[in-house]
């Protein structure tokens, strides 16, 4: 069954949106794009989204499935992401699935890999992988106290990584292929989506406050 997956992912500062064309289990990325800004999630999401549709020849009315990656992340750059994500779902009235963020990196690498990401507070967002299978994790720390385990490699963000006395390797953002080999059974009806804080928001109500 051949499918056209718009696969979306706001947790970390790239603004990520892309179209893959999956034929059973053989799934081809059509289109992405990208941009590096932690500040524009909001700004720069729909865009990217209707950029990707032109480069890959396709409209909107042509996409099956929504994929977002859910998390960890910051709050805002979540509910951008997600909010997103589940309007094109209910417009289009197709399947939109949450996956683990660190899952769409984590499945595009082999080995026992430690994926990080940035969680701001100077702590990041990480977990462990086996040949693409989380093993451990997601959990957000200190550098410090994370365990890198069997890992001989990290993944993620790129200054982050560097923190960790391992061999880097790729991919350093969610990408849409990543994020799509991150949905675990397509034949499954997606669950609600529910975001990976792993924290609270910084923002509290005004009753919270007192």
């Amino acid at each position: 069954m051949s499918r056209l997956i718009l696969a979306l992912d706001t947790a970390t500062p790239a603004v990520t949106a892309g179209v893959v064309r999956c034929d059973g289990s053989e799934c081809v990325a059509l289109a992405e794009r990208v941009t590096v800004d932690a500040r524009a999630h909001a700004e720069r999401l729909t865009p990217n989204v209707l950029a990707a549709l032109a480069d890959a020849g396709l409209r909107m009315a042509d996409l099956d499935a929504v994929v977002v990656g859910c998390g960890p992340g910051p709050f805002t750059g979540l509910r951008a992401g997600m909010a997103t994500a589940a309007a094109y779902g209910h417009a289009l009235d197709i399947p939109v699935y949450g996956v683990c963020s660190l899952d769409a990196i984590g499945v595009r690498t082999t080995g026992d890999t430690l994926v990080v990401t940035d969680a701001r507070r100077r702590e990041v967002y990480w977990a462990r992988y086996r040949d693409g299978v989380r093993t451990d994790g997601p959990a957000v720390n200190a550098p410090a106290d994370v365990d890198p385990g069997p890992a001989q490699t990290v993944a993620g963000s790129p200054e982050h990584a560097a923190l960790f006395a391992l061999p880097r390797c790729e991919p350093v953002y969610p990408t849409p292929a990543g994020l799509v080999a991150a949905v675990p059974d397509w034949s499954v009806p997606p669950l609600p989506l529910v975001a990976l804080y792993l924290r609270r928001p910084d923002a509290k109500p005004l009753a919270a406050q007192q």
